[in-house]
């Protein structure tokens, strides 16, 4: 032992009996790296990667001892050297093994997560398909199962678990020569009795479920099995979006993962709370790391709210903050500064309304899961609410704008006449095309904001572009603005539009610091829900509908 680090045999097989890993496949002994008081073992134990020659101890030359640790597999190098927490440790091992007196074992590995490794683990997690006959006599597989598969897949290194999961979904996926047998039975069928179709569609719809599916399912029953289904779905999320892979099975085992999320997550099994000074300290730091930020989100004149799930405690899923206002909003950071100056207590006389002005998710792997618009129906039957809603994508679509308007020559559908001038002579710019130009980099540099004649000559302009902007522009009949869009489905009314609301620079970089109101009345929230997702209609306050009027009358 030195320093605690101990290099043994497997006791398994003696020395003596050790077999020889040129002829045996399956040896039984393995070099043991042993951290008494990190209790960590990392056993090597397999022959793939292990030279032709044999490591006796006794009588083998230094220099193929000295090589020892350059041929333990780098995942396993990683492994040790973490769980050690020392480079110390590793020298005084290297010094170890070229000692003259290390003797009586033998040696040999393979990388535990290499290709051969994933493929042993799958092929014992994963179990074929039962029979359409048999699938609900079938024994379920021992919770070791989904353990192992849980423990090798948090072992892997970022780029070992992109090559896994496609292993995963493609190898372990839906039998597709199954399938299309069953497809031409379910074809030859259409002229039979009613009950041998449903049959033969039966089959064809058990048919389509991946091998993986079954091992998900399992998993979610183990503890701490759903937080790792989202986790792991968080990381299918990132590889698609990234482009790692293009493979067509990582999107089928994402729709079969969010399908099954969306199951365990639907709203009857959530749990609305409203966090307080009192909610447990990990669900306090899930909310903000800040203490001052946490104490203005949850004090007085504050309410928190979020949904959690019994299989994830200590994990709010999705956090919805409020405001309790006199009156309705025009400005996030009158929201932010107002805290300061509040009472201790909160005063009923001055609570006239509850702005929302902030929801977020923390569980990348649930995205597509709906959540925020339950959330937000849930608190509306407590709470008169508004929201304070930023604008995302309205400087970069008026940028667009522009730029298609100075090439096709259509200033004036935009700007009046008197407005161009005032543009004009701010940006010392000639009439036309060069006007255009210098309007569209003063928005895409925020430099308007610094001249107050611009900014008073921009406020009609830039006001009833937005409201356009939210209200006229789609994207398959719905509104292309995403939070608009999400609004729009709960039920909400497009109420006002508000100058100047978000001065910060993120703001007017995203909206030209402008906001907008969503207001939520508690009876007409499912008709207008209705009337958006089903005839594509907006309801919008007479404030929003007069200035889509002027950018109607203007582009006339």
């Amino acid at each position: 032992h030195f320093y605690g680090l101990s290099v043994s045999q497997s006791p398994s097989l003696p020395v003596s009996q050790s077999p020889d890993p040129t002829t045996d496949p399956s040896p039984q002994c393995c070099l043991l790296l042993t951290c008494c008081h990190a209790s960590c073992t990392v056993s090597l134990r397999h022959p793939e990667t292990v030279p032709s020659c044999v490591f006796t101890g006794r009588g083998a030359p230094n220099r193929q001892l000295s090589s020892l640790p350059e041929m333990i597999s780098h995942p396993a190098i990683r492994a040790f050297r973490s769980s050690v927490r020392c480079w110390r440790q590793w020298t005084v091992l290297k010094a170890a093994l070229e000692a003259p007196d290390v003797s009586g074992w033998r040696w040999y590995s393979t990388p535990i997560r290499g290709v051969t490794g994933m493929e042993e683990i799958l092929a014992k997690v994963v179990a074929p398909l039962p029979t359409y006959e048999t699938r609900d006599k079938s024994p379920p597989p021992p919770e070791s199962n989904s353990m192992d598969f849980m423990h090798f897949y948090g072992s892997l290194e970022k780029e070992d678990k992109l090559g896994f999961l496609v292993k995963l979904s493609q190898d372990f996926g839906v039998d597709h020569k199954s399938v299309s047998e069953l497809a031409l039975r379910l074809l030859d069928t259409q002229l039979r009795d009613v009950g041998t179709i449903l049959q033969v569609e039966d089959r064809l719809r058990y048919g389509l479920t991946p091998r993986y599916k079954h091992l998900l399912n399992h998993i979610s029953r183990v503890e701490g099995g759903v937080k790792f289904l989202v986790d792991l779905r968080a990381d299918v999320l990132e590889i698609i979006s990234s482009k790692a892979s293009e493979s067509p099975h990582i999107r089928d085992l994402n729709g079969t993962l969010k399908s099954l999320l969306s199951e365990w997550f639907s709203v009857g099994l959530l749990r609305l709370e409203r966090i307080t000074w009192q909610s447990p300290c990990e669900i306090l730091q899930r909310i903000s790391q800040n203490w001052t930020d946490l104490k203005r989100r949850v004090g007085p004149y504050r309410r928190c709210y979020a949904f959690t799930h019994a299989a994830m405690p200590g994990e709010p899923l999705v956090v919805l903050h409020v405001a309790l206002t006199e009156d309705i909003s025009d400005n996030i950071q009158s929201i932010v500064r107002e805290f300061a100056t509040l009472d201790s207590e909160e005063d009923v006389n001055k609570i006239n309304a509850a702005v929302f002005y902030s929801i977020s998710s923390t569980q990348a792997g649930l995205q597509g899961v709906e959540l925020g618009n339950y959330l937000i129906k849930k608190v509306v039957r407590e709470l008169q609410f508004s929201s304070l809603s930023p604008i995302p994508g309205f400087s970069s679509w008026l940028q667009g704008l522009l730029s298609q308007y100075r090439k096709e020559g259509r200033g004036s559908d935009l700007l009046s006449e008197q407005e161009w001038k005032e543009v004009e002579q701010a940006t010392d710019s000639a009439p036309g095309p060069p006007s255009i130009e210098a309007l569209r980099k003063l928005i895409a540099t925020s430099e308007w904001m610094r001249s107050e004649s611009l900014t008073r000559a921009l406020e009609p302009v830039l006001m009833r572009l937005c409201a356009w902007y939210l209200y006229g522009e789609k994207r398959r009949g719905y509104a292309l603005n995403p939070v608009a869009n999400f609004h729009l489905q709960n039920g909400a009314t497009m109420w006002r539009l508000n100058w100047h609301a978000d001065t910060s620079p993120r703001g007017v970089a995203n909206s030209c610091g402008v906001m907008v109101n969503y207001r939520y009345f508690l009876t007409e929230t499912s008709k207008n829900s209705a009337l958006y997702l089903q005839n594509k209609v907006i309801i919008a306050s007479e404030q929003v509908l007069g200035l889509v009027s002027q950018f109607q009358k203007n582009s006339k």
